[in-house]
């Protein structure tokens, strides 16, 4: 490792040099503890635990000792000294952990075997291709013991059981990519991984780290990215794992005003290359060892901004440090995608860092999630006097690359799920929340949608309980489900809807002044052969003869219609009853049913 690299926090492969590795006779430990007095490696090798001194070795900072016999497997924690006090910790670059609640680190050395050489050759950043994220938490996709809550974790299901499952549903759903959500090591379930404690070891709770990849082999395989989501900006406060890590804060800010987070959690300080190097080599590590098609880093805004507040300003270090990471990382994978949630308007998050940007490839859209649910959850007499909650997002939409999610986020803490937010009795929700979607997909921008919502889930997500399934043996449920895997594939098959998402031309609005009829037309198009025409009626009664100049069209094909009998609704396919008139340019419907949507190929 480049010693000078790691304290300007320019490493990007530091877990190399540190934490455990195999030597031909046994297993050299490295840890970085400046501030440390003595460090003892507590070693566990099934026949009790021995107490072997750490030396301080290359600049004094930095403490190593070679054991000879250990090997893989064995379990061991550093037992740091300082200050008259000690404190055990696991391997802060340690590659496996124990299952919680124990947390010691284990000696790991993944030797999987990869076939996904031809994907890992062909990924792009899919900035003109379709790009649909199904977002998911490997503990609540499916459990041993359904839909029961449980916090046991002989129900869970390991890495490579669940990989031929998951890639054939995901596949078969029309999805792109599937996004995990944290799974780095972590202490409390309820957390869902958002406050780690390893860094470089994947969550033993679903087995070890060979499994993992071959998770990640068996989607790849399948056609299938994957996207892991991180958490750069902060840390847990458990005592055996980053916190005060030699006695003092190593990693995070000294002062609590910056040092503690809203969640209770210590930030990191990335004024401290040490820190930055740590990070870094994390992110790439995800990408290189396991690949990972992609990380979606968490709660940037609490990077930009000192802990979120933009009235505090900028924290410059920590842009330093976005900006640095994410150029070295697109250097080193050229295909991976970089995903920021930030809700802030700071500008340039997905500008490239050679023009001064953040260089992520993509922002979520969380004013397009917030105007578009709460237009939604309206009663549809109201819908009129805010019926540019729906347009107001064109306006910007091609200022950054945005992501327009329908996450996790929106299905926890009260909130309801999906289904459940659209205004009115149920009956009046399923063509609410068909439209809904039809809309996202039609949108310009990529797309992400949380596991249960594709059943039209009536429960709140719990990461104790697996998704509600057996809805789908409710014939409105499973109509429901059938008519989100269609849409997805008509996203796929059609890049009217894909190629152009943050091109000026790829957009074009049809209506968007029928504020009292609440209904709405836009045009998609890929720039050369392809127009899609996109058709919304959000108002609580059918709207006859609707009215929409469309010029140049010879003909047109009806690819998706939200009221379709077959998804619940009352139209027959084939009789949308859409026509044309080439001497005025105009299509018209004739009937618009309440709360649908329609996408039309224009010919």
């Amino acid at each position: 490792m480049d010693l000078h690299g790691f304290y300007m926090g320019t490493e990007f492969q530091a877990q190399d040099f540190l934490g455990a590795h195999l030597t031909p006779t046994g297993v050299v430990f490295r840890t970085f503890a400046p501030a440390a007095s003595r460090i003892q490696l507590l070693l566990d090798g099934g026949g009790g635990v021995r107490e072997i001194d750490l030396h301080k070795a290359h600049d004094s900072n930095f403490w190593e000792v070679e054991v000879a016999g250990a090997h893989e497997g064995d379990h061991y924690e550093f037992r740091i000294h300082h200050g008259g006090s000690l404190t055990d910790h696991a391997d802060p670059y340690g590659r496996q952990m124990e299952l919680r609640p124990a947390h010691r680190s284990i000696i790991c050395s993944p030797s999987y075997a990869w076939s996904d050489q031809a994907w890992m050759a062909a990924r792009t950043d899919r900035r003109d291709r379709p790009l649909n994220i199904y977002e998911l938490n490997l503990g609540s996709w499916r459990k041993r013991s359904g839909d029961q809550p449980s916090d046991d974790p002989a129900d869970w299901y390991r890495y490579d059981e669940v990989a031929q499952p998951l890639a054939s549903y995901v596949r078969d759903m029309g999805y792109t990519h599937v996004e995990f959500m944290p799974l780095n090591e972590h202490p409390f379930d309820g957390s869902w991984g958002y406050q780690p404690t390893g860094y470089f070891a994947p969550t033993s709770r679903f087995g070890t780290p060979d499994q993992l990849m071959f998770l990640i082999d068996t989607l790849h395989q399948a056609g299938i990215g994957c996207i892991l989501d991180i958490v750069p900006v902060h840390f847990a406060t458990d005592a055996y794992g980053l916190a005060d890590y030699d006695g003092t804060p190593l990693f995070e800010y000294p002062n609590d005003a910056v040092g503690v987070s809203e969640w209770g959690s210590h930030n990191f300080m990335y004024s401290r290359g040490e820190s930055c190097s740590f990070m870094q080599s994390s992110a790439n590590m995800w990408l290189a060892d396991y690949h990972f098609d992609g990380l979606r880093m968490d709660a940037i805004s609490r990077i930009i901004y000192w802990q979120g507040d933009e009235s505090r300003g900028v924290n410059g270090n920590a842009l330093d440090f976005l900006k640095r990471m994410n150029g070295g990382l697109k250097r080193r994978h050229p295909g991976c995608l970089l995903v920021a949630e930030d809700s802030t308007d700071f500008r340039g998050t997905t500008a490239s860092t050679s023009v001064g940007g953040l260089g992520f490839d993509y922002k979520w859209d969380m004013g397009w999630m917030h105007d578009t649910l709460e237009l939604f959850q309206m009663d549809p007499l109201f819908r009129g006097g805010s019926y540019h909650k729906l347009s107001f997002s064109m306006m910007y939409f091609a200022t950054e690359r945005y992501l327009l999610p329908l996450s996790h986020d929106e299905v926890v803490h009260g909130k309801g799920t999906i289904l459940q937010k659209m205004w009115g009795e149920l009956d009046d929700k399923f063509p609410q929340a068909r439209t809904l979607y039809l809309y996202q997909l039609a949108h310009p921008g990529k797309k992400l949608s949380f596991m249960g919502s594709e059943v039209g889930q009536l429960r709140e997500w719990d990461e104790r309980r697996e998704q509600d399934w057996f809805m789908r043996d409710i014939p409105t449920h499973e109509a429901y489900w059938h008519f989100c895997r269609d849409l997805n594939h008509v996203y796929l098959d059609h890049s009217a809807l894909w190629r152009h998402d943050y091109a000026d031309d790829g957009f074009v609005w049809r209506d968007v002044s029928s504020v009292e009829r609440s209904c709405y037309a836009f045009e998609r198009t890929d720039g050369a052969n392809e127009r899609v025409l996109c058709l919304l009626n959000l108002s609580g009664i059918d709207q006859d003869d609707y009215e929409v100049r469309v010029p140049d069209v010879s003909s047109f094909r009806v690819l998706m219609h939200t009221d379709w009998q077959r998804y619940g609704g009352s139209t027959p396919e084939g009789s949308e009853e859409l026509y044309y008139d080439g001497a005025t340019q105009t299509l018209t419907a004739r009937r618009l049913p309440t709360f649908s949507g329609l996408l039309v190929m224009l010919l």
